[in-house]
């Protein structure tokens, strides 16, 4: 964890900063990287506190170390966080990690339900991510091109592609190499073994469908790695990790900016605003200190937004001026738009006899299978919708939950309890979201948050194409049921997940080279103030089935390159 860096920047402080970032994630923390090593003095806000293991982390606490016993306080959970707790990694041992919803609420149509998750704390959501990384292709970059809809981003996969290599390099990516053109290798480190259940779908799922079963690719450390010990195996990520062993900022990018003594960071600072003077450029942020409401200025030369997708695009629009009445980087009227998340169906899995036992399988491994998206690459062709999905799943023993549906008593039943262990494999489909106009977040009229800035309004739902593409996704996963003899076959959830269950949230200040129909350039640079800079999601024009994180931190590699570029040119 990073220490020894953290200092108070009071209200009324006149430094000015060469860069000033908000936001502490996986995007904040690679721009701050790239700057402060090349030179460049940054200011980083966060909105929240320091995170400190020794308090915080709780991956080795058992249920009964804690008062309730791992189910958490369900009071206080609907009271405080009636939102953040409907996420799977959020329990009594987590909830530490997500925002309070009454402090940080938004609003929605009562028809379209939007679940915004979200966590304020140095280092962002990077404490209780997936840690899935994959590589986007030019079947993403370049859809557009493909089947006709939307745009293409500015960028292809050769501009992005050793800036893919730099972030693998030193967060540390387990995988296996596949050489799969919708799926590019990287630079990995040894894979994740697959379990037994994973081990049979390999065989069975190539033989049949003649596709690739592999463990997930995930940011986890299966060897020794600048420093950082192997995983452990505790398969308890979502609670903080005391070794470092998977990617977070506060463990990797934050303290490799601060070993160059450029970097002040500063927590509890929460950024309403962008300041402008008054030849159209930005000048710094106006924030909010969390505890005591005490309001500042903070002053650079330039502003990067890296606070994650909605919340950038909201300290944009809430930037607004008699020069810019709808917020900054907007006159193109884009900014808010074409809001994506993944959707996903759940719920899909069964028994396979074979490997109930009397032992349970040793397990702890961070991560499952993957099917890569094959419908509508090469030959597996699907007219009825555009883009595709891929498959998640794993094999698991639970320790004696079977025994609530087992009948009996006495020893009898307890030698069954223990010699009868069943073993279930389940199965998730996550599918693309097209980007669409009428997807949007805007900010709410009335509503403010604990600090008295406007919230947003977010209105977004799935569409056709979506629909259509889960009746696909559905057929597909009974078919592999079906090949893999499952006993008691359970079919995947009817409805999609709700919007933002995900947490893949893209798009709303998307990157073109057309002022016109985008927000930013392919170097995440607003088209309308040039020393201001979105590196986050909010900048993705298209979204893939797969996970974001890792190409948000290659985009943000890339801008730091170009913004110490263009800052000794004297262009920002």
């Amino acid at each position: 964890m990073c220490r020894g860096f953290l200092r108070a920047v009071m209200p009324g402080n006149q430094t000015v900063y060469d860069a000033l970032i908000v936001g502490s994630g996986a995007s904040g923390g690679w721009v701050a990287k790239e700057l402060t090593e090349q030179g460049m003095f940054v200011l980083m806000l966060e909105a929240g506190p320091p995170r400190l293991p020794t308090r915080d982390f709780t991956e080795h606490v058992r249920p009964y170390q804690v008062k309730f016993r791992g189910f958490g306080n369900r009071q206080a959970l609907l009271e405080r966080q009636p939102i953040q707790r409907l996420c799977y990694a959020c329990d009594e041992f987590s909830h530490q990690f997500f925002v309070d919803d009454h402090e940080n609420p938004y609003t929605f149509p009562l028809d379209k339900p939007f679940m915004w998750v979200r966590g304020r704390q140095v280092g962002g959501k990077t404490f209780c991510w997936a840690r899935e990384s994959y590589r986007y292709s030019d079947y993403e970059f370049k859809a557009a091109s493909r089947d006709g809809y939307g745009e293409d981003w500015p960028l292809s996969y050769k501009d992005l592609e050793p800036y893919y290599d730099k972030v693998e390099s030193l967060i540390g990516v387990s995988g296996s190499r596949e050489a799969l053109e919708q799926m590019p290798d990287g630079k990995f480190l040894p894979p994740m073994n697959l379990s037994c259940g994973g081990q049979l779908a390999r065989e069975v799922i190539g033989n049949k469908f003649g596709w690739v079963v592999m463990p997930d690719r995930v940011a986890n450390l299966t060897v020794v790695h600048g420093g950082r010990p192997a995983c452990h195996y505790c398969d308890e990520c979502q609670r903080g990790c005391y070794t470092a062993s998977y990617f977070n900022s506060p463990s990797v990018t934050l303290p490799a900016a601060a070993r160059t003594g450029r970097l002040t960071l500063v927590s509890d600072a929460v950024v309403s605003h962008v300041l402008m003077n008054a030849q159209g450029k930005a000048e710094g942020v106006y924030y909010v200190e969390r505890t005591t409401h005490a309001h500042g200025e903070a002053r650079a030369k330039i502003v990067v937004l890296a606070a994650s997708a909605l919340e950038s695009t909201r300290i944009l629009l809430n930037s607004r001026s008699s020069r810019f009445p709808g917020g900054i980087g907007n006159s193109s009227g884009q900014l808010g738009h074409y809001v994506m998340d993944h959707f996903t169906l759940e719920g899909a899995g069964g028994f396979l006899p074979q490997f109930k036992a009397s032992k349970r399988e040793p397990r702890g491994t961070p991560c499952g299978f993957l099917i890569p998206k094959y419908v509508n690459t090469g030959k597996y062709v699907n007219k009825n919708f555009l883009r595709g999905y891929r498959f998640d799943g794993d094999g698991s023993q639970e320790l004696y939950e079977h025994a609530f549906g087992l009948a009996g008593f006495g020893s009898e039943w307890r030698s069954r309890v223990r010699t009868e262990i069943p073993y279930y494999f389940g199965m998730m489909v996550q599918g693309e979201c097209l980007p669409r106009y009428d997807n949007y977040v805007t900010l709410d009229a009335e509503k403010k948050d604990a600090w008295g800035i406007p919230v947003l309004h977010i209105v977004a739902s799935h569409g056709e194409n979506e629909h259509a593409m889960a009746k696909a996704m559905r057929n597909d996963v009974m078919e592999i049921l079906d090949a893999m003899k499952i006993e008691d076959p359970q079919p995947p959830s009817e409805r999609l997940s709700v919007f933002g269950k995900n947490i893949h949230e893209c798009g709303t200040a998307r990157m073109g080279n057309d002022p016109k129909k985008s927000v930013v350039s392919s170097f995440c640079q607003l088209h309308d103030v040039k020393n201001v800079f979105v590196t986050d999601g909010a900048v993705f024009v298209t979204q893939g089935c797969y996970e974001p994180t890792l190409t948000i931190m290659a985009i943000s590699a890339r801008a730091g390159d170009y913004i110490v570029d263009q800052y000794r040119k004297g262009n920002l």
